[in-house]
């Protein structure tokens, strides 16, 4: 058997067993390593400490005696590894599973693809450290550096994901790969794409992507532009930018990210050369006027500018000995924070393939990549490459009104919008300055870490526009789980909530069931379920079954309800490869109650002695269900003001506190809900505690379950 051999390895997506958040769950078999101890391994420690020097603690600290280190300190490690990508988690645990020598790993991550690629590279890593090995820790790092940028959520959606998340508002990512974000559920969700929204129209993206349509647009609208038009060649170039007057700017009708932009255009010989390249990069080209100034991004959310920041040009000094070449590795790209990764906050200039608008640059000041530099001569390198300089305080109220109109004449609700002048804090017409381009989907990145000043909650900014405050996007959600009785006890619930004559999105064992309509193709009891249930826009409440091999496997398939229902735990054996005693079993069951909301309320059997105690684990109320009016429980819980549903003398009343109320009786209930079994009564005492738990009036629930 291969040593640190990793099996059964498993991705809970949502809430499970173990935690709240999402987890790998990884079967580990220590081999030969059964016994080894990073204390009793010759320079274990020292090979270690110059790969993770974070990992020395913790070896440190290990109990010998305890035989769990090769796997802690997987686990660590891959906790480590994720840490030094930018993925920093916290959450990890590491348990003997049934035999000798082989151990359950558990490590939580930001995204699960990464996190399997940083478990791998653990496992790597600590054999080449107990095996006195090399290894090479800076290729382990970049490979897992590529595993970010092919699969982990970029800076501008992460940004906007997080300030979800501190906002309490569900997430969801829609297609792996891709930053399309659902955030909340059904009737109240949103989606993003990016910084763009779902309010996002296609007109507007086509009038941001066109730069001649956007200057003859926000013209019209009264905002200041440079004056230009697009061109069929070099030579009707050169007769503009004589009729505009030099100097002038070339650029494509339709890229971006300033490719093929070239700047301060002042001869016909300029202008032939650049064209080409200005022509491979978009659908036509424009020649317009020249703006002297800085150039500034400023960022409109909604109807405000939230963000603003200067460009500084990149530029290297002269020393009188080395090329321009070698000075921009040396000067420019050897800066940390410049990087070829998406994570690095600037980018490195490309020396291999080099940008034309770089070299035109270069010519333009009499230099090449291979000419030197007199000492103490500045050179610019790159007008866009640089990093910003936050003047979101220094911006004069007539360029924030600007930059607004042109967002909203275009019809952008996120909308970078580009502006040169030499001084942002006074207005643009004193100054010749101008808007000369606007942006769908801009990045955020040189909003939230620029280079000087402080970074600016952008993503905060996003989310309150998608949800005003008060708007978390979540709808009710019903979670049942339990040994038995948890489909019946979904349908009585579906009756029941009727009433409210709001959409109902169940998912359960028969399928799903959206309004009306029934649909059968997938297991309704599988966190697929929820998700879908979740993702029809029509729901306004979703009611989902939860099974034990659901939450074993998958984790729940939704982050947090606003009731959860725990009916019962078999009294038998589970019988699962992963559980193997109640203790086990309820545990898992509980997880139900943990995921309910701090305004949310867990429905419990009280007669169930696995159940009733897990009242100690909801940030929310309680209501227990009880055919005992004297359960020891319900009465303690009734003293301290609780409410519960309570069978008592042939009829059920609804317990708040000392007070006590009569709903209906049996006799008024049709047979089929109150069957020869317990269990059929508990299924009623529990549906109607969830629709009191809902809301549902007195009179609504008495005509509901007559009606059944």
């Amino acid at each position: 058997m291969p040593d640190l051999n990793i099996r059964n390895l498993q991705i809970l997506r949502g809430p499970n067993r173990w935690t709240l958040q999402p987890v790998v769950e990884a079967q580990v078999a220590l081999g030969s390593l059964s016994t080894a101890s990073c204390g009793r391994v010759d320079g274990f420690q020292q090979r270690l400490k110059s790969w993770l020097p974070e990992m020395l603690d913790p070896c440190l600290n290990e109990d010998p005696s305890a035989g769990t280190c090769p796997a802690y300190l997987l686990e660590r490690a891959t906790l480590a590894l994720q840490a030094r990508v930018g993925h920093r988690e916290s959450f990890g645990k590491t348990l003997l599973d049934g035999m000798d020598g082989h151990f359950k790993v558990v490590v939580g991550y930001v995204n699960e693809t990464v996190a399997v690629a940083c478990l791998h590279s653990a496992r790597a890593l600590l054999l080449a450290a107990y095996r006195s090995q090399p290894l090479d820790i800076a290729a382990e790092i970049e490979k897992l550096l590529e595993s970010v940028d092919d699969h982990a959520l970029g800076p501008s959606t992460k940004a906007i994901v997080e300030a979800a998340r501190r906002r309490g508002i569900p997430w969801r990512r829609l297609q792996q790969g891709r930053s399309l974000i659902q955030f909340g559920h059904g009737a109240r969700q949103r989606r993003i794409w990016t910084a763009e929204t779902d309010q996002t129209g296609a007109i507007a993206e086509y009038i941001a992507k066109d730069k001649n349509l956007t200057r003859t647009t926000l013209r019209r609208a009264g905002v200041p532009v440079p004056i230009g038009r697009i061109v069929d060649d070099a030579a009707d170039a050169w007769e503009a930018a004589q009729d505009i007057g030099l100097p002038v700017v070339v650029k494509p009708r339709d890229a971006n990210h300033g490719r093929g932009v070239f700047l301060d255009i002042r001869t016909r010989a300029q202008i032939e050369a650049i064209f080409p390249h200005a022509a491979k990069y978009g659908d036509g080209v424009i020649v317009e006027r020249y703006i002297p100034g800085v150039d500034h991004r400023l960022l409109v959310v909604g109807n405000r500018m939230v963000a603003a920041s200067r460009g500084e040009p990149a530029t290297i000094v002269g020393d009188g000995q080395h090329t321009v070449h070698q000075l921009i590795e040396a000067q420019l790209n050897s800066d940390p924070r410049r990087g070829s990764h998406d994570n690095a906050p600037w980018a490195k200039i490309d020396t291999i393939d080099w940008d034309p608008t770089v070299m035109a640059d270069l010519q333009h000041q009499g230099h090449d990549i291979t000419s030197v530099p007199r000492e103490g001569e500045r050179v610019l390198v790159s007008r866009f490459a640089n990093p910003a300089v936050d003047v979101t305080d220094e911006v004069h109220p007539s360029v924030r009104k600007h930059v607004v109109i042109a967002a909203q004449t275009a019809g952008l609700d996120i909308c970078g919008v580009d502006v040169v002048c030499c001084d942002i804090s006074q207005p643009l017409e004193q100054q010749g300055g101008a808007i000369v381009e606007i942006n769908a989907s801009p990045g955020l990145h040189i909003h939230l870490e620029p280079a000087v000043g402080e970074g600016r909650p952008v993503g905060e900014a996003i989310i309150d526009l998608l949800f005003p405050t008060g708007n978390d996007g979540r709808i009710p959600l019903i979670a049942i789980t339990g040994t038995r009785g948890k489909t019946a006890t979904l349908r009585l619930l579906s009756d029941l909530l009727r009433a409210s004559a709001k959409f109902l999105g169940v998912s359960s064992s028969d399928g799903l069931q959206l309004g009306p309509r029934r649909a059968h193709a997938i297991r309704g009891d599988r966190s697929e379920g929820a998700q879908g249930v979740l993702f029809h826009p029509w729901t306004e409440i979703a009611l989902c079954e939860v099974g034990a091999e659901t939450i074993l496997s998958e984790g729940l398939g939704f982050d947090r309800c606003q009731i959860g229902v725990v009916l019962n735990i078999d009294t038998e054996a589970p019988g699962s490869d992963q559980v193997n005693t109640l203790a086990q079993m309820t545990k898992v069951k509980s997880c139900v109650v943990h995921t309910v909301l701090p305004r949310g309320t867990a429905v419990l059997n009280a007669d169930d002695p696995l159940v009733a105690p897990m009242a100690q684990h909801c940030k929310g109320g309680v209501i227990h269900f009880t055919r005992q009016p004297a359960n020891a429980v319900v009465v303690a819980h009734r003293a301290e003001g609780g409410r519960a549903v309570v069978l008592r003398d042939g009829g059920i009343q609804l317990a708040e506190g000392a007070a006590e109320r009569t709903l209906c009786t049996l006799t008024d209930l049709p047979p089929a809900l109150t069957g020869a079994a317990n269990f059929h009564l508990e299924n009623v005492l529990a549906a109607i505690a969830v629709a009191w738990a809902y809301g549902l009036t007195d009179a609504a629930l008495r005509q509901r379950l007559r009606g059944v």
